[in-house]
């Protein structure tokens, strides 16, 4: 009896790992008809291909900064302080109208995010600007507190609009799906893990109303260009991204 059942464990056991290896396998790819339907991968899971500093030509080398292990694309921590380590990193391409998606795995305790229509042309100090769908563990990170009727919490349009994510969220350690679109008419969405949590419109008067009473009321046209870089922040705390794909929309 407990030989047969020694064997059925192995089996399952088996069977698991093999599960697990087709499933990493899967990752940082695209289906044929995610090929035909215009994605294109962001990172290809074994280089930093496609992206740079923010404030540099090259991607940043610093150390317990960006690497690129297991097909995961991390953030190391560095002390919790914003992009004054390894730097945000942003696409070498910009984007108008598209349709973003990624995976993201925080830590305990962990910020960063995933910014666009990054331009590049501000001189913050410190992360580079732009409209940012916000990568938080709501319930450590101080962050969560501050803002404005929780603006500044997982999914949403950070210090703008809050996310409606009540049930969308999982465990920290686990897995979640991100995805904003940019519709060709500006009509903005966030997802999380399937469900729709906020949209607005950008460059409306309801959304310039957003930004004057925001942390971004001193940048002229904020969030409006026509076209920006996607930026992952580093806000020193450990977080991993993979799957992160593009299409754009027409």
């Amino acid at each position: 009896m407990n030989i047969k059942k020694n064997c059925l464990a192995s089996i399952v056991a088996m069977l698991f790992i093999a599960a697990a290896n087709l499933a990493a396998a899967q990752n940082n790819t695209l289906t044929a008809k995610e090929k035909k339907d215009g994605w294109q991968l962001l990172f290809d899971g074994k280089t930093t291909t496609g992206w740079r500093g923010a404030k540099m030509a090259a991607f940043p080398a610093a150390a317990k900064g960006w690497i690129v292990k297991d097909g995961l694309l991390t953030i190391q921590a560095s002390g919790g302080a914003e992009s004054q380590n390894a730097g945000d990193i942003v696409t070498l391409g910009e984007y108008s109208a598209f349709e973003l998606v990624f995976d993201f795995k925080l830590t305990r305790g962990a910020n960063s995010g995933v910014k666009y229509f990054v331009t590049l042309k501000e001189n913050s100090g410190a992360s580079a600007i732009g409209l940012e769908y916000q990568v938080l563990d709501d319930e450590v990170h101080p962050d969560a507190k501050l803002g404005r009727d929780g603006n500044r919490t997982l999914a949403s349009l950070y210090d703008l609009k809050t996310s409606a994510k009540a049930g969308a969220t999982r465990p920290i350690g686990e897995w979640n799906t991100g995805k904003v679109i940019v519709y060709p008419n500006n009509h903005v969405e966030h997802w999380l893990n399937g469900v729709k949590v906020l949209e607005y419109e950008r460059k409306s008067p309801e959304y310039r109303e957003l930004v004057k009473i925001s942390k971004y009321k001193t940048w002229q046209d904020f969030g409006e260009a026509d076209q920006g870089h996607i930026l992952l922040q580093d806000h020193g705390n450990e977080v991993s991204y993979r799957n992160i794909k593009i299409r754009t929309l027409k």
